[in-house]
């Protein structure tokens, strides 16, 4: 998930309205991520970017911009270089983001992906005891009873929406009984997430600003009552487990619940999501690769690893420079936003020989869609384990699935996937 703290506001979208889309050290290579086009497949664009110039400056984005597998990897390890707080950066883009700040009803709480060491350090030693592989299996049960009761609600033939069917509803269940939120208020739970998602956005009208500010206020007024609530009344649930956790002698703050809680939350329904819809538009384009889990269910895992890198739900990473450096030719300097773009760098030649053919026996599966390094995703086992349970109930259920239309594409600059998928099914 991209955290709201570093989205580039005001000042990038008056940089942007001011001088268009072109820009750059190199002038013969246009970025353009607004045209209609890009959301289709942003692809076209990354990959004559990677070629022509890998490390772009764009003065619509503020930011450097990195298409090449080994400079994304590199700024996803290198924290100390390469920080995920958005306060070293430096200029226009500075003050927005402090005015950002100031508006927020978290104000400066630091959370996973927007802190460095040592509070990240501290935060993630919390966190890591409840997302381990091994607490994540023991979920699994769980996770197939409620893909099994979603997928009874289809028909045995005729249209359906894979996403409004599944894809949506199974992750916010699952993460909403894994904080312990009543099944009562998991609708607003789905569109307080949404709304929140749109904060990856580079291009944002006032009314979708007011829209992201009142689902912030909304969600954080539940999420303080609630935390009240297991601090009194622990329960077995996350968020009684992160209130009561401890490390190195300090407990959580109530705002750091509730940081936490909300990535969980946009990070696990919007990415899990996508990764089901965005897998299934693969194998709908490759039916002999469907065909092939089919007969070998057990392939699934690998399958997964292939769609996480052909077309994976988050399509990049922001970072600011701590320091002057250089990456390829290019000097970033201190303060500098560097956005490092997984889905350009999964589709590198250079790493994947053939990159955008979608192979689920490819032999390197070192992809980046849940990044590297210490903000390396702390739901990955989750989202694996949700993905291959719907792969293999949807394949085991209808012999036939096929595309009954076009599949409409939503999400943002930085996250990606069909908000709309109409299967033609058949028993």
């Amino acid at each position: 998930m991209y955290d709201n703290t570093r989205r580039p506001g005001a000042a990038t979208c008056a940089a942007a309205r001011g001088t268009g889309y072109a820009g750059g050290v190199n002038a013969s290579v246009v970025f353009n991520p607004f045209v209609p086009s890009y959301r289709r497949n942003p692809y076209l664009q990354l990959d004559r970017l990677r070629a022509a110039d890998p490390v772009h400056r764009s003065d619509v984005l503020q930011s450097w911009i990195l298409t090449r597998y080994e400079d994304v990897l590199r700024v996803t390890r290198d924290h100390q270089t390469f920080s995920s707080d958005a306060r070293v950066a430096t200029g226009q883009l500075a003050a927005a983001l402090s005015e950002q700040r100031s508006n927020s009803p978290l104000g400066d709480t630091r959370s996973l992906l927007a802190s460095d060491p040592p509070e990240h350090t501290f935060l993630r030693g919390i966190v890591n005891r409840a997302f381990t592989p091994r607490s994540v299996e023991q979920l699994r049960p769980r996770m197939e009873q409620i893909a099994e009761s979603l997928l009874d609600e289809a028909p045995d033939d005729g249209e359906w929406d894979l996403v409004e069917g599944l894809a949506q509803p199974l992750p916010v269940i699952v993460i909403a009984e894994l904080l312990g939120i009543p099944p009562e208020d998991r609708a607003r739970f789905k569109t307080w997430s949404a709304h929140i998602a749109l904060t990856t956005d580079i291009m944002q009208s006032e009314d979708t600003l007011e829209t992201i500010r009142g689902a912030m206020d909304e969600l954080v007024e539940y999420f303080e009552g609630f935390i009240a609530d297991r601090r009194a009344h622990p329960r077995e649930d996350l968020i009684s487990a992160l209130v009561l956790a401890e490390n190195e002698g300090r407990r959580l703050t109530g705002p750091e619940v509730v940081a936490f809680a909300t990535l969980l939350l946009v990070a696990g329904n919007e990415t899990t999501t996508n990764l089901i819809g965005s897998g299934m538009r693969a194998l709908l384009a490759h039916p002999e690769a469907m065909a092939a889990l089919r007969a070998a269910p057990e392939r699934i895992p690998a399958a997964i690893e292939e769609m996480l890198r052909y077309d994976g739900p988050v399509q990049g990473i922001v970072r600011i420079a701590t320091a002057r450096t250089t990456i390829g030719d290019r000097q970033i300097e201190a303060g500098e936003v560097v956005m490092g773009m997984t889905g350009a760098a999964n589709r590198d030649p250079a790493q994947f020989p053939d990159p955008a053919t979608f192979d689920i026996d490819r032999a390197d599966t070192r992809h980046l869609a849940f990044g590297q390094g210490i903000h390396y995703c702390v739901g990955a086992p989750l989202a694996r384990i949700e993905a291959a349970i719907a792969f293999r109930m949807l394949l085991d259920r209808w012999p036939t699935i096929e595309a009954a239309g076009d599949a409409e594409i939503g999400g943002t600059f930085l996250i990606r996937g069909p908000v709309r998928l109409p299967l033609a099914i058949r028993r």
